[in-house]
């Protein structure tokens, strides 16, 4: 789960991470407002959307003058902004954070993963922090900083020592360092995160290190037991479809191609999506049902397909094991029934109780594309989408 930079601050603040001062806006006249609060100028105005680059799509604007605030704020309110992680739609900005300005003598690069690799926590650091973090690590990964901390055994003043000696820093600033990479290490795992990036962990004229930016993802396998940061759930953020589909712990990833398709195994439904493309058509979606669904998951996500306009043709493909073939049908027989079918609609069943659920297809009435195996499947998905 992603959330806001402000909402990553306040959990910094928690952590006693060092943050600018600053309060979010949701029109102009709380931006003019939030600025005079900060009492002095300049300060930042930071559109608040879930995607990274806002910089680079001028979501991210210096202002010297509550007149500015106020002209500033209004530009971006209301307006979809464009980075390169959101897609040439952009992502409409609905909040502001407007911060005070720093006077900032370096820029550093901060991160926290897990790295699959090693079944370890990495730790990333710069010393070419920035809006170009991601060249500096293609062109000059010299100058990319890792390190490997053992989650069982926890971080240690080596790690942090390793971190200080590769980013250069020495005396207060490296003390400084080492307390902030001991909280942020607390935070990380104590809140279950996926990611806790700082782009960029400032140095500021005064010799104090700031994190200026604040991007935090949460596991979303975790979230059972993070209720507090639950609440940060902005679903304006999220597709749509993805949250309907979310209520019934349906894995949905929204695609913008125009063959939907429903499986049951992630393996399954990128090998379908495979197929889809082989038919010389493009997914419009990734659902993944579940080993263990039952007909009323079933249902709601052959609804959720339906309801995509961009869908002209539907392909399920079901391997029986846990979820019966039998299972599976009724749950598709009873949507198509709520829904209505208003495209072409192939399935491909096989495994447990698949001639039961193949007799409840054909008894249904329904205008149902039976397929025998997936070279049919592919076949006939190819004939609906070459029409």
């Amino acid at each position: 789960m992603k959330i806001h930079e402000y909402q990553a601050k306040e959990l910094f603040r928690s952590h006693n991470i060092p943050v600018p001062e600053g309060y979010v806006a949701t029109n102009p006249d709380e931006a003019s407002a939030s600025a005079e609060r900060l009492g002095g100028f300049p300060v930042v105005i930071k559109a608040q959307i879930h995607a990274g680059g806002r910089g680079k799509g001028g979501g991210v604007k210096r202002a010297g003058s509550i007149e500015e605030v106020k002209n500033t704020a209004a530009v971006i309110l209301g307006r979809p902004l464009v980075t390169p992680q959101t897609g040439p739609q952009g992502k409409k900005v609905r909040k502001l954070l407007v911060e005070q300005g720093l006077d900032i003598d370096k820029e550093l690069y901060f991160s926290i993963i897990p790295d699959r690799s090693t079944a370890k926590i990495m730790i990333i650091a710069s010393r070419a922090g920035g809006m170009d973090i991601e060249e500096v690590a293609e062109k000059s990964p010299e100058k990319i900083i890792k390190v490997l901390i053992n989650p069982l055994t926890g971080i240690g003043p080596a790690h942090a020592g390793e971190i200080i000696a590769g980013l250069d820093l020495s005396g207060t600033l490296a003390g400084k360092l080492s307390t902030l990479i001991e909280n942020l290490y607390g935070l990380f795992i104590e809140a279950d995160c996926s990611l806790l990036e700082i782009n960029p962990l400032v140095i500021t004229a005064q010799k104090d290190l700031v994190a200026l930016d604040a991007k935090i993802e949460i596991d979303d396998n975790a979230l059972f037991r993070q209720k507090d940061i639950l609440k940060y759930r902005d679903t304006d953020e999220e597709d749509p479809l993805e949250v309907e589909a979310s209520k019934y712990n349906l894995n949905y990833i929204n695609l913008n191609g125009n063959v939907g398709n429903m499986v049951n195994g992630a393996g399954l439904a990128m090998a379908t999506m495979d197929l889809i493309k082989s038919a010389g058509a493009e997914p419009a979606n990734f659902l993944d049902v579940g080993g263990g669904a039952n007909e009323e998951m079933v249902e709601n996500g052959f609804r959720i397909i339906l309801s995509d306009s961009n869908v002209k043709a539907v392909l399920i493909n079901i391997f029986g094991g846990i979820l019966r073939c039998d299972v599976l049908a009724e749950g598709v027989v009873q949507a198509a029934r709520k829904t209505g079918i208003n495209v072409p609609v192939v399935i491909r069943l096989e495994g447990t109780n698949v001639e039961k659920g193949r007799e409840i297809l054909a008894a249904s009435g329904l205008n149902l594309i039976t397929a025998k195996d997936l070279s049919d499947a592919a076949g006939k998905i190819s004939e609906i989408v070459g029409k």
